[in-house]
């Protein structure tokens, strides 16, 4: 680990505190079994046209391995001249046919591979997509990404190896066996004694691959994420010198990835050593024991070239075979994880009879609502957030949340949308539980402005039409203008056409919020959900944004939550939260009258605003 310049303290105080899965080994058959079951079994047709190749291509193999029984009696020794024309045409039809038949079962097998990826990779991403949020903070979004490149993609290699070889190799070898078995089958036995000798470590290779790759695949992810912070947070780790510890993490991360890569790479390469000492075995019996009965007269040296040369052509299909558990182990790694991942349930699921969430003005209840973030410990602890919460928020008024950092505010509002269920009580919206409504309905029916703004990597006119595509460009430049970023945006290279870059970098903080809010105000949703909708707007920009959300809100349910309490002043209610409880509610002019914690937290802010003032000034 290496330390950042000036800190003194425990470098593994800085590390990333990260969860790993223990590594549970699931038997092979089972993975392959549901691989088969789930994704492979679909496309058996095509499979068995490229198996109908591979026989083709292993019928031409053992062919050109007979084939050398007449090249060398016929030609070598009666020298036949007829003859030199049909053995000729037959070895190169017998290599023509071979080859067209390798390339027909290598594209069918790509195709499937291939269609193979796509169908995992969809899967995947709408079962993550349909997992709640507690999910996506547990688990880091490399670790997420290397799902869909790695793991699917070793998974992809892992099945075209198997049904490949298995395909291919194995009835190329079965071919070739019976060429030996045709010219000698004395010989064709001691040959194929020794084989039998290598499966046992052969399958503890596997088992060892497996492990890991396993291994090298978390860490892959987690560099993923490594990498994907500091590029994001480049800004920060150059503010805060901290460029030489950020070099340390991916210089320890680079150094177990490659020596969990070259572990693979050694345990992978033990069953050449194996392989290469046995078949050396077996050639030099046969050509000690076949040449000495040639030189006996026992047999013609022609079905000794010809057992020789199937045995020479059998020696790579049974290689591969070895080194296939190897291989297919890496790829029932990814398999593992992926089927891991798919098997994850979702905390918030909707119910098979949820109801379409009916809008008769929108009031938003709270009752007796208590939430307890789980934890992801052995004793299954639970973190209280909120506690026997009621709140009202009356059809088309508008209700602030105040209240210090951590008091629960966000918490509550993630209830409404259903990010989260809670713990104990209801949710409602006009006197439907949000647990009876679909998902559609109930996200439909509101817009939410967040402090975190996310914009994707597109232009303007699409990131303000997020949630409504069908937006006409008049309606998406009346929805900038009343967000104030009308003007701004015209001033771009391209106008509503300028890409914003990922994550909105090419724009400033303010810019990339005052998007949000338009692409909030075009969705013209019934319930309104604004947690510090303009926390990053200066004051100018804010007095237009917030005449903009004061249109925007009229005769609209409307949940805010705001630090900045200039900004709730006019709300028709105020709720002051502390340590997940409401401690008091009321007007802000009722609230300033009771002297309590609002009105504290009242004073400290502006007397702090003043200061800010008078040193401005």
């Amino acid at each position: 680990m290496v330390r950042p310049e000036g800190f003194q303290g425990d470098p593994h105080t800085l590390e990333q505190v990260r969860w790993r899965p223990t590594v549970t080994h699931i038997p092979t058959q089972v993975l392959m079994a549901r691989l088969w079951r789930e994704h492979i079994h679909g496309y058996v047709g095509w499979l068995v046209l490229a198996v109908v190749f591979m026989g083709i291509m292993a019928g031409a193999t053992a062919l050109s391995a007979w084939l050398m029984e007449p090249v060398v009696n016929d030609i070598f020794i009666a020298r036949d001249r007829d003859m030199l024309w049909v053995i000729g045409g037959a070895v190169l039809a017998t290599f023509v046919v071979k080859g067209l038949a390798n390339y027909m079962q290598a594209t069918l097998m790509a195709f499937v591979g291939l269609r193979i990826v796509r169908d995992l990779q969809n899967r995947l991403y709408k079962h993550l997509t349909d997992l709640d949020i507690s999910y996506f903070h547990a688990n880091a979004t490399g670790t997420l990404i290397s799902r869909f490149t790695i793991d699917i993609t070793s998974m992809r290699i892992a099945v075209a190896n198997a049904i490949t070889v298995f395909g291919k190799d194995l009835l190329s070898l079965i071919g070739l066996v019976s060429v030996l078995f045709i010219q000698d089958w004395e010989l064709a036995l001691i040959a194929l004694f020794v084989f039998p000798i290598a499966i046992l470590p052969i399958a503890r290779i596997g088992r060892r691959m497996r492990k890991v790759t396993i291994n090298t695949q978390e860490e892959m992810g987690l560099m993923t994420t490594t990498l994907d912070q500091t590029f994001q947070g480049v800004r920060v780790v150059k503010a805060y010198s901290m460029e030489n510890y950020e070099r340390g993490r991916i210089a320890d991360l680079a150094e177990k990835i490659f020596k969990l890569q070259f572990k693979g790479t050694r345990t992978r390469s033990m069953s050449s050593p194996i392989m290469e000492t046995l078949g050396g075995i077996a050639i030099a019996i046969i050509i000690v024991y076949g040449g000495y009965r040639v030189i006996e007269d026992a047999t013609d040296a022609g079905s000794f070239f010809s057992f020789i040369t199937a045995l020479l052509l059998a020696y790579e299909p049974m290689k591969r075979l070895a080194n296939l558990n190897a291989a297919v182990q890496e790829g029932l790694a990814g398999a593992q994880r992926t089927f891991q991942a798919l098997d994850t349930p979702s905390r918030i699921v909707e119910k098979g009879d949820a109801a379409h969430l009916d809008i008769n003005g929108g009031e938003l209840v709270f009752e007796n609502v208590s939430f307890s973030y789980p934890k992801t410990d052995e004793e299954g602890l639970h973190e209280t957030a909120l506690n026997d919460l009621n709140i009202t928020v009356p059809a088309g008024k508008t209700v602030a949340l105040v209240g210090a950092s951590g008091a629960g505010k966000s918490t509550t509002m993630n209830l409404v949308p259903r990010f989260y269920d809670v713990t104990e009580g209801r949710v409602l919206i006009d006197d439907q539980d949000v647990r009876d409504v679909t998902f559609k309905s109930l996200r439909g029916a509101m817009a939410l402005v967040s402090q975190e703004v996310t914009l994707f990597d597109d232009t303007v006119r699409a990131n303000i039409a997020y949630g409504r595509p069908e937006a006409s460009f008049e309606e998406i430049q009346d929805s900038a203008r009343h967000a104030g970023a009308h003007d701004f945006i015209e001033a771009l290279p391209d106008g509503y056409d300028t890409m914003v870059g990922e994550h909105g970098v090419r724009l400033s903080g303010g810019q990339r919020q005052r998007l949000a809010i338009a692409r909030a105000m075009i969705k013209n949703a019934p319930i309104l959900l604004l947690d510090e909708a303009t926390s990053a707007l200066d004051t100018e920009s804010e007095r237009h944004v917030q005449k903009a959300l004061q249109d925007l809100m009229e005769g609209r349910t409307t949940l805010v939550i705001a630090h900045r309490l200039s900004t709730v002043v006019d709300a028709d209610l105020i709720y002051v939260l502390d340590r997940g409880r409401v401690v008091e509610q009321g007007t802000h002019a009722e609230l300033l009258d009771r002297g309590g914690q609002y009105a504290n937290l009242y004073q400290l802010q502006f007397a702090a605003e003043d200061a800010i003032d008078i040193t401005d000034s």
